[in-house]
């Protein structure tokens, strides 16, 4: 069956932020159904990110021409999707552990991959990005408020099931064939220019500054993604609750991505990381101070904050970059501030979470602090 590049590429953002609606903030709380405590729930869930760290800065880089950009991404979804039926097999810690690095190391490089058809098809066909992408948010909104309301009227165990479906689903939808083949020819990846051409950029003072400050921004998330649904529900809110909160975070995101080019025309990307690091010390205190209904949602509402506003902020540094520093940064970028550091972090809240509870996000804080120190220059060069 064959249907429109636009509309394959719409589908395929759709099923995998469908999956990762499911995953991201309800993964804790399915293993702590299986019985896990804290520690091992942040050793597995740390793990985890690890091999999103390799996965997307390995794995994702190994596809370098265009015309196989279709193929890798169904492989990566078959790979995905039979480890997520793993899961139903047993939940022994080791096998868990075997399913959790085997599941984020396949399913993390499906949106880089994705993105880079999209720049293909682009070029090929004049494809808008913004309105495609946008199914992807759409879809995170859906299944974290649709996964809370399943796991409230029945149980943790539909958590599971519905990652299930969405994985499958995520495959069925890339087996169709899209209208357009993508083409072109072999693309120069993050991975050529060998160890000095890393070793220079990351001599240039602009950029450490701007890989630690974004990387203990977006590490200070690792609390929120790997323990805010189970210490909200241990405060008494329903699963539904807990979806709605997740999805909320999600909308204030949709909105300033699709004004970010009216609110933040004239933001240099060191304005926009002082903005966001401001706003992960309102958040993360916030949520450290009180589990009450009207600070959860003021705090989700700062997600565009803490989250967007970084993210937009890395964009714009690397885009400010020239050549194949653009490639290796954005590989960096994804690999380590949106990988290895919440990994990091996450397996270290894993241990704090036990004794600290919800205070744990006050530690949240200390972490994001030094980013108001260690922003770049305004010019990115220094």
């Amino acid at each position: 069956m064959e249907i429109g590049s636009a509309k394959w590429l719409g589908l395929s953002y759709f099923t995998y932020f469908f999956c990762y609606g499911i995953y991201l903030p309800f993964w804790g709380v399915w293993l702590k159904g299986v019985g896990l405590e804290a520690e091992k729930i942040g050793l597995l869930l740390g793990c985890g990110m690890v091999a999103r760290f390799v996965g997307s800065l390995l794995i994702a880089s190994q596809v370098r021409n265009p015309s196989q950009l279709i193929t890798a991404l169904r492989a990566l979804a078959l790979m995905t999707c039979l480890f997520a039926v793993g899961y139903w097999i047993g939940q022994q810690w080791l096998w868990l552990l075997l399913l959790m690095v085997g599941f984020n190391l396949f399913f993390s490089p499906l949106v880089p991959l994705s993105d880079a058809l999209a720049a293909t098809w682009t070029q090929q066909i004049g494809l808008a990005y913004g309105p495609v992408r946008l199914w992807g948010s759409l879809a995170f909104v859906i299944s974290s408020a649709l996964t809370g309301m399943l796991v409230n009227a029945y149980s943790s165990q539909a958590i599971l099931a519905l990652l299930t479906i969405g994985a499958i689903s995520m495959l069925a939808g890339m087996m169709l064939s899209p209208a357009t083949q993508p083409q072109g020819s072999e693309r120069q990846g993050a991975a050529d220019g060998g160890w000095d051409a890393w070793r220079v950029l990351l001599q240039a003072r602009a950029v450490w500054r701007f890989m630690l400050c974004v990387t203990l921004l977006q590490g200070a998330h690792a609390a929120y993604y790997g323990f805010s649904a189970i210490w909200w529900q241990e405060s008494g809110y329903s699963a539904s609750v807990v979806g709605y909160l997740w999805s909320l975070g999600v909308v204030v995101e949709i909105v300033i991505f699709a004004w970010s080019h009216v609110l933040f025309k004239r933001w240099s990307s060191r304005d926009l990381l002082l903005l966001s690091a401001i706003c992960s010390l309102l958040r993360w205190g916030l949520l450290g101070a009180s589990t009450a209904l009207p600070l959860l949602i003021v705090a989700q509402i700062l997600h565009c904050g803490s989250f967007t506003v970084c993210h937009l902020a890395a964009m714009r540094f690397i885009a400010a970059r020239k050549g194949t520093d653009v490639i290796r940064l954005q590989s960096l970028y994804s690999a380590l501030a949106m990988g290895g550091g919440i990994a990091i972090v996450t397996m270290i809240c894993g241990v704090l979470f036990t004794h600290l509870q919800g205070y744990v996000f006050w530690v949240m804080a200390l972490i994001a602090l030094p980013a108001l120190f260690l922003r770049p220059g305004y010019d990115s060069s220094k």
